[in-house]
């Protein structure tokens, strides 16, 4: 490990070397690339991830002299992945700037991948707000070269985290979008229920039993095979449960269905919110009577 170290200080000094002396623009560029490149190769077998993500910065900033813009994305996404190891907001940095040089030279996809990888990192730091910033962009660049799918995934998460922060709305919205759009895929079609289950949760967590009613029949209306499913029969239940401020009938609803088809944690964290105020509004009853 320590002559991986020492191996790669050598080429990046060499590199500097470059650099700094005479030569045809051009080629002091490609031989110090060529250094930076090896010196960050070094510097990874040695797990020392600062200096190698440096490195890799220095050798992007190379291929940006040489015009070398898909190269140029490449060393930053390689700093990135170095950086993660240690220091998120590098990380961050550096794939936004590859991001950049993707969008530059045409590369959307390539665009959409980092940009998911940015909202994942700012996931795995609990940054919420900055993820669905960056879930959102990513949806939208997958959304312009038809990427349906990758898209989707992106949107599914902003309405995860849309709900867990209480924009129930904004959660509907994208959720009965994506069923809507998943109806006319005969591969996507079979997780429609799952994406109406999805945002008739949201509407039961808004608590407006009319409204929730009224999504029930408009759901039917935009697949009729859904008023037939486990989903239907267990939002139509703790709809009627809600209505006669029910709570052991809601939790009787609940725990039949998840008996079957066990309930994932943000379908229960939200579930339960819905009981809690259901558990409020009884004990506004009893003080009253």
């Amino acid at each position: 490990m320590g002559d991986n170290l020492e191996k790669g200080q050598d080429y990046e000094q060499k590199a500097e070397k470059k650099l700094g002396g005479w030569g045809l623009f051009g080629s002091k560029y490609d031989d110090a690339a060529d250094l930076f490149e090896r010196a960050a190769n070094c510097y990874k077998l040695a797990k020392s991830w600062d200096k190698a993500g440096a490195t890799y910065i220095k050798l992007a900033n190379c291929h940006v002299k040489l015009e070398s813009k898909h190269e140029a994305a490449g060393a930053f996404v390689d700093a990135a992945h170095s950086y993660k190891k240690v220091n998120i907001s590098e990380a961050v940095s550096c794939l936004d700037q590859a991001v950049n040089l993707f969008c530059e030279i045409g590369r959307i996809t390539m665009a959409a991948k980092y940009l998911k990888e940015i909202a994942e990192l700012y996931e795995s730091e609990q940054n919420i707000e900055q993820a669905i910033v960056y879930y959102e962009k990513s949806a939208d660049f997958y959304e312009n070269e038809e990427g349906t799918t990758s898209a989707n995934q992106c949107k599914t998460k902003v309405a995860q985290f849309a709900s867990q922060l209480e924009q129930y709305q904004k959660a509907i919205e994208i959720y009965e979008d994506i069923g809507r759009q998943s109806l006319n895929n005969n591969l996507l079609k079979y997780g429609v229920r799952g994406h109406l289950l999805n945002a008739g949760i949201c509407q039961l967590c808004k608590g407006d039993v009319v409204a929730i009613t009224n999504a029930l029949e408009r759901y039917q209306d935009m697949d009729p095979t859904f008023g037939g499913t486990r989903e239907y029969k267990l939002l139509a239940n703790i709809a009627a449960a809600m209505d006669e401020e029910d709570v052991t009938k809601f939790t009787e609803v609940i725990k039949e269905f998840d008996s079957m088809s066990p309930l994932d944690p943000l379908k229960t964290t939200l579930l339960l919110r819905v009981k809690e105020k259901l558990k409020a509004k009884e004990l506004e009853e009893d003080d009253l009577t």
